[in-house]
């Protein structure tokens, strides 16, 4: 046995069957005091670590929330847009209709024709509440980001770029590209 241990009383001395948690003696290397500061070490690293955890897990935390709040505004701010994408075909047939009309009001056409544009009129209406708007393009400058080229043409005294005709009309749908406009563009 080590002589220090030897002369160490800590590990004798016994309070009401526990080992006393101070040590006595005089010695500077006494193996009761070297326990306790590894102990003491091991349990600072320990609570160290478990509170570099406890941070990472609250960050982690905060960046779910965070994430799952963007996640779901923006699925609340575009909860219509499929159903608003269905009414823009139904919207170019009405549109289709009212332009075969020869605006002879006397005939049955026309009066039928009337009707469509009435029920147009409403849906582009309701589009418009909900946030739809309709790409302005013709006679501007071709962007890519609102417009498809689907041909271009060339034509004298007008510059390169410019769009020439709108084949199928474009929308917004709040900030958002619901769809593209269809267009011929000068070369």
């Amino acid at each position: 046995m080590n002589k220090s241990k030897k002369n160490c009383i800590c590990n004798e001395e016994k309070k009401e069957d526990k080992k006393v948690n101070e040590c006595n003696c005089e010695h500077q290397k006494c193996e009761c005091k070297e326990e306790d500061q590894e102990t003491n070490d091991l349990l600072t690293n320990r609570i160290k670590s478990l509170e570099d955890s406890l941070l990472r897990s609250q960050a982690e935390l905060l960046n779910y929330r965070k994430r799952k709040d963007e996640e779901t505004s923006r699925i609340l701010k575009y909860a219509e847009e499929d159903i608003l994408k269905g009414f823009l075909p139904i919207l170019d047939n009405f549109e289709r209709a009212i332009m075969m009309d020869d605006n002879n009001f006397g005939d049955e056409t026309s009066k039928f024709l009337e009707g469509f544009r009435m029920v147009y009129d409403q849906t582009r209406k309701l589009l418009e509440q909900f946030g739809v708007k309709e790409i302005e393009c013709l006679n501007q400058e071709f962007n890519p980001a609102y417009e498809q080229a689907i041909s271009t043409e060339n034509k004298k005294d007008i510059e390169p770029g410019i769009v020439l005709k709108v084949c199928q009309k474009g929308y917004m749908y709040k900030d958002k590209v619901l769809r593209s406009a269809m267009v011929i563009v000068s070369e």
